[in-house]
């Protein structure tokens, strides 16, 4: 191994008598990559986050970090907001709260230039330009001077990285920064990261439940549990030969895509697939019929086309994936066929009823044969009320139970979703995130709806939660019976789940068809471009594929 730049030997962080890092130890060598994976709560971002010295209040660190020659643990907090920057920097999942939504990038750039020591304003500025032409900005010299909001999801976190390599740092700790994005801006950010790397020789430690995303960035893989480690070794050791159990329970996890290994199912085929339990939508009353439907946004005089004459059907049981890149209409086509966006032209006809020009009393009723599960549960869920509170509303709102009746369909749809009766009790806050996730979906179910639209249901859980919560998904389709929209990012989920898939870009359905047909044999250029951005759970066929001449080089700046 390469110069070892960060050294955490048996680090323990304890919050009182609780120990939730116990005994972790990980190296990083000058210009490596090292991945730390693992589920939720196994004291990825807390080992993280201590090597800055950025610990939660009330955690207390042991035992020794040292980057480079300077010991971590026990340093003064003057000497490690010197640190903090200049020797190493942090990349942050969500760079929507990283950024000031109200400074131009241009001026949150300078700011950070400042604290590590005095610099003119013109000086600033030709850094910030020079940092977003780094990261791959477009038209740096302009967009300099432009808002967080005026950027995509993937240039929002480029900023980021550009924030974070101010300070031309030894050492970059990326915390899930890929997590967000769709699956071709996540490639370009991955592809940003290596090329960084070569060019500037920066360490980078790598937070992600992603083992797809693992496989293609990663030297070395650091496997956690419970905050202790359970095994450390390179990346293709790792996914050829993994020594521990609960590794190999990680890597078989992961949804796969068709022609990534030898032993992936023939998801949707009638007789085995998802598409088993659904009918063929020419031959019953479909549950959801949208035709030539436009949605126009409005800012000022401004308009802004979202979807442009689309046309699907979706038939009793069946699960119709959306899937496209950030602004492709996805979550817009959802809420159209909710009753929650107007249609600017063409008709969403819902259980028969045309939802066009219905008032807000008969949205309200048709609304109960309908349900939404949010991308952001947490959001979703009131923090004050208890989970029988949040589940038992749309009983009450709809006058369906009240009282012990109330009560007992609560315990009933906890149940359902693989939870005691007695979490009644609970608040969000004491729930891990796939628990809450699967209080979301009992809340879905209240009502028994005939149509679920889950938009991006699975995108901020660990692999292993993640396969619990598609499992149950599939579960509760068979009980309840429902139609579902599942939007996601994430082509392998919809591999998994979906018995049609429907392509969007920019509004337009681009191809439409059998999940099989469509992710294994795609006609148009752009299903390919998605299908091949998709990182494979399989360093050597995710490196040979980047490698290849023939691999798309994704546009810079989406």
């Amino acid at each position: 191994m390469s110069e070892t730049l960060l050294d955490i030997r048996n680090l323990v962080v304890r919050f009182g008598a609780r120990t939730v890092v116990d005994g972790v130890d990980v190296r990083v060598g000058r210009g490596e990559t090292v991945a730390l994976v693992g589920e939720s709560g196994s004291g990825k971002s807390l080992t993280a986050r201590a090597v800055l010295g950025l610990l939660p209040e009330g955690a207390r660190a042991e035992g020794s970090i040292r980057l480079g020659d300077t010991e971590i643990i026990g340093t003064a907090d003057a000497e490690l907001r010197a640190l903090r920057g200049t020797r190493a920097a942090m990349v942050f999942q969500e760079p929507q709260t990283a950024l000031n939504p109200v400074q131009k990038i241009g001026t949150q750039i300078a700011q950070a230039l400042r604290a590590r020591g005095p610099v003119r304003k013109a000086q600033a500025r030709s850094r910030a330009i020079e940092l977003l032409r780094l990261v791959d900005i477009p038209e740096p010299d302009k967009r300099v001077d432009w808002y967080p909001h005026q950027l995509s999801g993937g240039q929002k976190q480029r900023v980021v990285i550009a924030l974070a390599l101010s300070g031309e740092p030894d050492l970059l700790i990326a915390d899930e920064p890929t997590t967000a994005l769709d699956v071709t801006v996540q490639a370009e950010i991955l592809e940003l990261l290596r090329e960084l790397q070569s060019r500037t020789g920066t360490a980078i430690l790598f937070i992600t439940h992603n083992l797809g995303v693992v496989a293609a960035i990663a030297d070395r893989v650091v496997v956690m549990r419970a905050g202790r480690v359970v095994e450390t070794l390179g990346v293709h050791d790792l996914f050829a030969e993994p020594r521990e159990s609960y590794t190999r329970t990680l890597l078989d996890a992961v949804p796969t895509l068709p022609g990534v290994t030898a032993s992936v199912a023939a998801v949707g085929d009638p007789a085995t697939g998802p598409g088993a339990t659904a009918a063929d939508p020419s031959e019953q009353e479909p549950v959801l019929r949208i035709s030539h439907l436009s949605v126009v946004y409005r800012r000022g005089r401004k308009e802004f086309p979202a979807l442009r004459d689309v046309s699907l059907t979706v038939a009793p049981r069946e699960v119709i994936g959306l899937v496209g890149e950030s602004g492709s209409g996805k979550s817009t086509l959802g809420r159209t066929a909710l009753g929650l966006v107007p249609a600017a032209g063409g008709e969403v006809v819902l259980q028969g009823v045309r939802l066009n020009g219905l008032g807000a009393r008969e949205l309200r009723g048709l609304r109960k044969n309908v349900a939404l599960v949010h991308q952001d549960v947490t959001a979703s869920l009131d923090p004050r009320r208890t989970l029988e509170d949040s589940i038992g509303e749309p009983l009450l709102v709809h006058r369906a139970a009240s009282g012990a009746l109330l009560r007992a369909k609560v315990g009933d749809l906890l149940e359902s979703v693989r939870l005691p009766r007695d979490y009644a009790a609970r608040r969000p806050a004491e729930l891990s995130g796939g628990q809450r996730q699967r209080v979301a979906l009992a809340r879905a179910l209240a009502l028994a709806p005939r149509l679920l639209v889950a938009d991006e249901p699975t995108s901020a859980l660990d692999v292993s939660v993640q396969a619990q919560v598609l499992d149950l998904f599939t579960d509760l389709r068979e009980e309840y019976g429902f139609a579902c929209l599942f939007i996601s990012h994430d082509l392998a989920v919809i591999n998994s789940i979906a018995d049609r898939v429907v392509v969007l870009k920019a509004g337009n359905v681009v191809e439409s068809g059998p999940v099989t047909d469509v992710f294994g044999n795609p006609e148009q250029d752009y299903t390919r471009r998605l299908l091949a951005a998709v990182p494979a759970p399989d360093p050597v066929r995710a490196r040979r594929v980047e490698s290849a001449p023939e691999h798309p080089r994704l546009a810079l700046g989406a």
